[in-house]
């Protein structure tokens, strides 16, 4: 009698020993399950952001259908040459770049590193009476004077013209404002195709020559 009443009490201590242990391991597991799942969500997280991007620094405007698609002139083509020399190469560019020529700034805008060029079309210029564009392009001073106004010393992103105001190589100051692909400078000149790039510059075609004041 007394050898059962000693295993019975044998047996209730083990019990009381490895319940406790058992329902622990449990819930240990169970802790670890649930801290596991915020990490399989992790990566899904992290990755929301890059699918959300967008490219937004494409030339942009009405007047870029009509650049070439193919050779020197084209947007990739202008890409890899310096400002004056990719100008030379867009027809509708071809009274700037007879400008900047007869200044002798072609040296000046093809050497020069990280630039913007709000650069005149030729209806542009075609606004100006003729009589008066002849006697500035023989002055070359005064035709330095007017070029080197739509030079800004740093490369402008179409963000920057949203509310801006920036020094020119001429040492006045151009505004610019707008928003999307509407941006207009001294509240004169329209940007008809802008965000082109140069190996040193992005230019912005305009449809009206602007005047230092």
């Amino acid at each position: 009698m007394n050898t059962l009443r000693m295993r019975r009490v044998a047996l209730a201590v083990t019990a009381a020993v490895v319940l406790p242990f058992s329902l622990a391991a449990c819930s240990a597991s169970g802790s670890e399950t649930k801290a596991a799942a915020p990490a399989s969500a992790a990566p899904t997280t992290a990755a929301t952001p890059q699918e959300g991007a967008t490219a937004t620094d494409e030339p942009f405007g009405p007047a870029c259908a009509g650049v070439p698609k193919e050779g020197a002139g084209s947007f990739e083509g202008m890409a890899k040459d310096p400002v004056a020399t990719a100008a030379s190469h867009n027809p509708d560019l071809s009274t700037l770049v007879t400008a900047v020529k007869q200044a002798g700034l072609v040296d000046t805008l093809n050497n020069a590193e990280n630039i913007t060029v709000f650069a005149p079309t030729n209806d542009a210029f075609a606004k100006i009476p003729k009589a008066d564009l002849d006697k500035v392009l023989a002055d070359k001073a005064a035709l330095t004077e007017i070029l080197t106004y739509h030079v800004v010393g740093e490369r402008l992103t179409p963000e920057q013209l949203e509310n801006g105001s920036f020094e020119t190589l001429q040492k006045g100051k151009i505004t610019t404002k707008g928003s999307g692909e509407d941006y207009t400078v001294n509240d004169t000149a329209k940007v008809v195709c802008g965000n082109v790039k140069t190996a040193n510059a992005n230019v912005y075609i305009i449809d009206t020559v602007l005047m230092p004041e």
